[in-house]
């Protein structure tokens, strides 16, 4: 078994011609000093400048919705958008356990309860089958909210990751969302660039939520991003994350409990230049995919996950997919031992002591998948 996972280590760091590979790292290049410096030459670094403006402006452009306001990093446009979506302390909201632990931790921030459901194979998101088939097990409606029989709280909201970039079924679930009166909050963290039925993920939902830390298909160091089609919503969003100030030209009044999750403009710099080369990241990404497709056909019993043929996905992250005999832990260690970055799926998030004790669902699935994924080097790569 060694053997050949060595030899994959190997051909992994042929590939990228290093003797370490990390999981993933950002590609910069002149545009994004040329815009970084003129952010310093002109002043203005902080939360306020041309480039947070034009930013959300060309995010807006690209993932097709209307509007886009820049925060400060991934979990906090998750706790926002699940927050000017309505979600109430106290509320449940399906999430996959299956998850980073942000997706939980936003909702948690709000006081309402995460509540896990199952993943498909075919996804590695929310199943709407599953789901619903949770639903009439431990639901009921009453005056058009949808409560949970063994708790007596409202489920008010549902949160599908898009996970590794790879866009959930979301019609089926759309259609789960419409008939129970629950409302669609997007986790696209991972999945900026991808297209669930030539639509970019994000904009399905009520809102969205994105990500660019450092190890996203793009960066802006630290940031993140809430996407909507609903301008009030954008405005409320906007005006909460930047302390709730009420506009004036010199005044400091604020008119509730606001958030300081401002995008600093030097960051908006650097996403501005790197938002311009996602569809070239999302190409080379896919060229990857075909280059370790070839790698992986010489391994035992190993499968590299492929998007669903609705989707495009982004490949942010590559996949293998383990049969039950081999050894996950072995094989990790083999390939970090010899100068390949690869790491598991995370814990679920029913397993992790802070939320053992959240309402869940049948989770067969996600038991599985937790034992039988890895994830390899996937930085884009510059290739024919």
């Amino acid at each position: 078994m060694n053997e050949q996972w060595l030899t994959f280590a190997n051909a992994i760091k042929d590939l990228y011609q290093k003797d370490f590979v990390p999981l993933h790292e950002p590609t910069f290049d002149e545009t994004e000093i040329e815009y970084v410096t003129d952010c310093v030459k002109s002043g203005w670094v902080s939360s306020v400048g041309k480039y947070v403006d034009r930013f959300e402006r060309e995010l807006a452009e690209f993932t097709g919705v209307k509007r886009a306001v820049a925060v400060v990093n991934g979990t906090a446009a998750l706790q926002i958008a699940l927050k000017i979506a309505g979600v109430q302390p106290d509320d449940e909201v399906f999430m996959p356990s299956l998850t980073f632990v942000a997706t939980a931790n936003a909702a948690t921030y709000l006081q309402a309860v995460p509540h896990f459901v199952d993943v498909s194979e075919k996804t590695l998101g929310l199943d709407p089958v599953k789901l619903e088939e949770h639903i009439k097990g431990i639901g009921e409606m009453k005056n058009g909210k949808l409560m949970n029989k063994q708790t007596g709280r409202v489920i008010r909201a549902v949160v599908p990751m898009h996970t590794f970039g790879h866009p959930v079924d979301l019609d089926p679930l759309i259609a789960v969302c419409e008939r129970y009166n629950l409302v669609l909050i997007e986790d696209a963290a991972e999945s900026l660039g991808s297209y669930y039925k030539e639509k970019h993920t994000g904009g399905f939902g009520l809102v969205g939520a994105l990500s660019f830390n450092g190890n996203k298909i793009m960066t802006t160091g630290g940031g993140g991003a809430i996407l909507t089609n609903d301008d009030k919503l954008a405005n409320y969003a906007k005006h909460i994350t930047t302390t709730a100030k009420v506009p004036h030209r010199w005044a400091y009044e604020h008119d509730e409990i606001g958030y300081n999750y401002r995008m600093p403009n030097i960051n908006a710099a650097l996403g501005c230049a790197q938002l311009q080369k996602v569809p070239m990241f999302t190409e080379q990404k896919r060229q990857l995919t075909e280059i370790y497709q070839n790698m992986v056909n010489s391994l035992d019993s190993v499968s590299l996950f492929k998007e669903p043929a609705y989707t495009k996905g982004n490949y942010w992250l590559q996949t293998l997919m383990l049969e039950e005999q081999h050894d996950r832990d072995a094989i990790l260690d083999c390939l970090n031992e010899n100068g390949v970055m690869s790491r598991p799926i995370w814990t679920p998030m029913d397993e992790l002591e802070l939320y053992k004790k959240m309402p869940k669902a049948d989770l067969t699935v996600t038991k599985q998948l937790k034992t039988s994924l890895i994830n390899i080097p996937s930085t884009p790569l510059k290739v024919k």
